[in-house]
């Protein structure tokens, strides 16, 4: 019987068509101005952002409606309507900033987001951009319509209208409704799960003030450390209190422990976990 061997034989070189160029094509980055757009673009596309979205504008709407019809004749001035219209803000604003970050882990988007975009960072810094955007944006829309809530309750009460909220008061609360923000983005960034995040912005805008508040009540030592380690005390300050330069101070130490740190310690987790 005979056996015959079957000597492999080299593939033929494919030719290269003449004039083609070897060398590889250069991609560039997707441009952040986009990323940025596409981000903002998310807030709006399903049915629970965007009214979530148009929540902003709606209890602006309906505070202003309150204080015109309730409040009393002499309490008709602009920092009326914008404390009325920044109570709810504060608890939509950082809501929406935690939606932002958890909505691609909830709704099972971050495997498209972060194939599409491989560095997870520029995805973040994208979504950080955004919502600082939408929180100035928003206090520019509660100012104004506060100021026709002014303008039409003075007409009602036939009173001259009252503009009791300077330039820099008004800069003092976009920057607590900023850091309000950055709170929800932090827990977003940190829990990566929507109730989670919530629930923890809940704790520390609500249980952790009412703790600290006990504990100084009770404890005279504690009364002058807690403007130091009460985050939501240095930020409240913002509101009703002119800044000192010590109060300024307090209001940094408490966020680099309270935000910084914390929102430092959830990206490095964002870069390194899984997506699933």
């Amino acid at each position: 019987m005979t056996t015959t061997t079957h000597t492999p034989t080299a593939a033929a070189p494919v030719a290269t068509p003449a004039g083609a160029d070897a060398t590889p094509r250069a991609v560039r980055p997707i441009p952040t101005a986009r990323l940025a757009k596409v981000e903002l673009r998310k807030m709006f596309d399903t049915r629970a952002g965007f009214w979530l979205m148009a929540s902003v504008g709606i209890v602006s709407v309906l505070a202003t409606a309150a204080v015109i019809l309730w409040a009393p004749d002499g309490a008709i001035d602009l920092e009326t309507f914008a404390s009325a219209i920044g109570m709810p803000l504060s608890v939509v604003l950082p809501i929406i900033a935690i939606m932002s970050v958890t909505g691609e882990y909830s709704q099972r988007t971050g495997l498209t987001t972060y194939t599409l975009v491989p560095w997870r960072g520029r995805v973040i810094t994208a979504k950080l951009l955004v919502t600082l955007g939408i929180g100035v944006a928003s206090m520019f829309l509660a100012l104004a319509i506060g100021a026709v809530g002014n303008l039409v309750g003075a007409a009602i009460t036939g009173i001259d209208p009252v503009w009791s909220v300077t330039v820099t008061e008004f800069a003092n609360i976009v920057l607590a409704n900023v850091l309000g923000m950055l709170m929800g983005f932090m827990l977003g960034v940190l829990f990566r799960s929507t109730p989670g995040a919530i629930v923890g912005y809940f704790v520390y805008s609500l249980v952790l003030p009412i703790a600290f508040g006990t504990l100084a009540a009770l404890q005279s030592w504690f009364a002058d450390l807690q403007p130091w380690v009460d985050v939501q005390f240095a930020i409240t300050r913002l509101f009703d209190q002119s800044m000192t330069t010590e109060y300024w101070q307090q209001l940094g130490v408490t966020t680099l422990v309270w935000l910084w740190i914390p929102l430092a310690l959830g990206l490095r987790a964002v870069l390194r976990a899984e997506v699933k």
